[in-house]
């Protein structure tokens, strides 16, 4: 509540108000309405005051009203509202012209009133506001209070905790992290697109504060730090100005107590990679998913998580390979520990990338490159480092789609590098560190076709003896034979069996199959039938 508001009562314009000086400091807060006869009232004010008064026992002299209106204000009073009229309630005046005089220049707002009124009711409502306003900074104060701590006990994620701070300032929020890569956002009303255009460049012109507030300089960004003191990893921002009715002591409030609740969550398990790799993999998400969003909003909210703008985008999908009794657990460990190595030979090689989980033990990856002729020099560097830093665990496959110059068009192509991470981790021998699509070739296309009915039928029906009574080991001969080129003496030479054991092994396999294994028609169409088998094995471990 302020001067001007107590002014706009109906009881104080029925006094015909007329402000004598300090008209520019109407908009002073008032703590307190008091009301006060006596000249000596300053040995009892705290400051904030307005103080309300007839001036019975000093309108009549200047000095009196001249030492009354200064000792208000050096005791910080507010104002004061004097009322000067005579015992039949008319205009008093000797004292209006004492009271002119005495407050002509001063800064205190004075404020002459020249007809009767109750100051009863003038104190009454304006208690009633004040008490009102304070009530009401009370409950709203308890409310952010429950509302952070409940998502505190929810364990509730980082956007989740930006999602309700937006709501509460019905402002946009942004959470980033101290490379100013956003980690989390709430748009609001606002277009993303705008509110994450060149992001990481304001954000950087906006300096750090060690406590919630405003800064003098840049944009005038309402923040809060993230993070322990002496160990922060980011900052809570309000990137836009608060609404018209809101005020800055209530949103300081919101967002700091939002920024404790992130403290909180990070200190409860989760780290600053984790958040980026949860906000890379929301946006990856969306990329792959039709008209949800445009090329420039998807080039925005890369650049927003670190992401540079390139020439070209290659996609990538680098796949683990199971190991024999490994529970999901220990895959989901290797996938992180894999995708923390990645990132830091990307960074290494100077390069940015935007990275996510597939599926269960499959990274995919949208590279940024400069230009197609750099793509492999690229890929070899990333590959070979990441081999070396893993101390030659290669315990994985890495399948690149085409590069597209469109960050869209390139999340589209993920699934292709995927089947081709799936048909080399099938490979015995791994003779390159990444694959295409032209280095896998008759396994690249049963993976394209794969799924036609009419190729499953045909290798069905030529594995059909073998696949009624799941004879494993009797696939196993078969393929291994075929590898050798149907050279009995070589597939002899690998001491799988003894040649007698071998030579009857054989002999009833081709029996049991009702075709030639000396027909080169009848190897090419087996070796057919068994590579798409065990494509089809992979893609059933690969399931999400």
């Amino acid at each position: 509540m302020t001067v001007r508001v107590v002014l706009e009562q109906a009881e104080i314009r029925a006094g015909h108000p007329e402000v004598l000086s300090g008209a520019e400091l109407l908009d002073t807060a008032v703590r307190w309405v008091h009301i006060a006869d006596t000249e000596h009232v300053g040995a009892l004010l705290e400051g904030g005051e307005l103080v309300l008064s007839t001036g019975q026992t000093f309108r009549g002299s200047f000095a009196a009203t001249a030492r009354f209106l200064g000792d208000l204000q050096a005791a910080g009073a507010a104002g004061a509202v004097i009322e000067l009229v005579d015992a039949a309630g008319e205009p008093a005046p000797h004292a209006i012209d004492v009271l002119r005089a005495a407050a002509r220049g001063r800064s205190l707002p004075v404020v002459l009133l020249t007809g009767s009124i109750r100051f009863v009711r003038v104190t009454q409502v304006a208690h009633q506001m004040l008490v009102g306003e304070q009530l009401a900074r009370v409950e709203r104060a308890r409310r952010v209070h429950e509302v952070f701590t409940q998502l505190s006990l929810e364990s509730a994620s980082e956007q989740q905790i930006v999602d309700r701070t937006a709501e509460l300032l019905t402002t946009p929020v942004v959470l980033e992290d101290v490379a100013h890569r956003v980690l989390a956002f709430q748009a609001g009303a606002e277009d993303p697109a705008v509110l994450l255009e060149n992001w990481v460049e304001r954000a950087r012109r906006v300096g750090y504060r060690e406590e919630t507030g405003r800064r003098a300089d840049a944009e005038e960004w309402l923040q809060t730090p993230v993070g322990v003191r002496g160990r922060r990893w980011g900052r809570l921002v309000v990137p836009v100005a608060l609404p018209g009715d809101a005020e800055d002591t209530d949103a300081f409030q919101v967002l700091e107590r939002a920024g404790q609740a992130l403290t909180i969550a990070r200190m409860a398990g989760r780290d600053e990679q984790d958040l980026l790799h949860q906000a890379q993999t929301g946006l990856l998400h969306e990329l792959r998913q039709p008209h949800a969003l445009t090329e420039q909003e998807a080039r925005t909210r890369a650049a927003a998580l670190g992401m540079e703008a390139a020439a070209y985008y290659l996609p990538v999908v680098v796949q683990l390979d199971r190991l024999p009794g490994e529970d999901p657990t220990s895959l989901q460990l290797r996938e992180r520990a894999l995708l923390a190595d990645l990132a830091y030979v990307v960074r290494r090689a100077r390069r940015s990338m935007l990275a996510a989980g597939m599926h269960s033990g499959a990274l995919g990856v949208l590279l940024a490159v400069p230009a197609r002729q750099l793509e492999d020099p690229v890929l070899e560097r990333i590959f070979e480092d990441l081999a070396g830093s893993r101390s030659g665990d290669t315990t994985w496959s890495v399948g690149v789609g085409r590069s597209r110059e469109s960050l869209l068009e390139a999340a589209g192509v993920l699934d292709e590098a995927s089947q081709v991470a799936g048909i080399a981790g099938t490979l015995e021998i791994r003779r390159r560190l990444y694959y295409r699509f032209s280095d896998v070739r008759l396994r690249g296309l049963l993976a394209l076709l794969g799924a036609d009915p009419r190729v499953t039928a045909f290798a069905e029906a030529e594995l059909a003896p073998l696949l009624d009574g799941q004879d494993a080991a009797a696939l196993d001969l078969l393929e291994l034979y075929l590898q050798h080129g149907g050279n009995k003496s070589a597939l002899a030479r690998t001491g799988y069996l003894s040649r007698p054991a071998l030579y009857a092994r054989l002999a009833r396999l081709q029996e049991r199959l009702g075709v030639s294994l000396e027909d080169a028609e009848s190897r090419a169409a087996l070796h057919v039938a068994v590579l798409w088998y065990r494509l089809r094995e992979v893609g059933r471990s690969a399931s999400p």
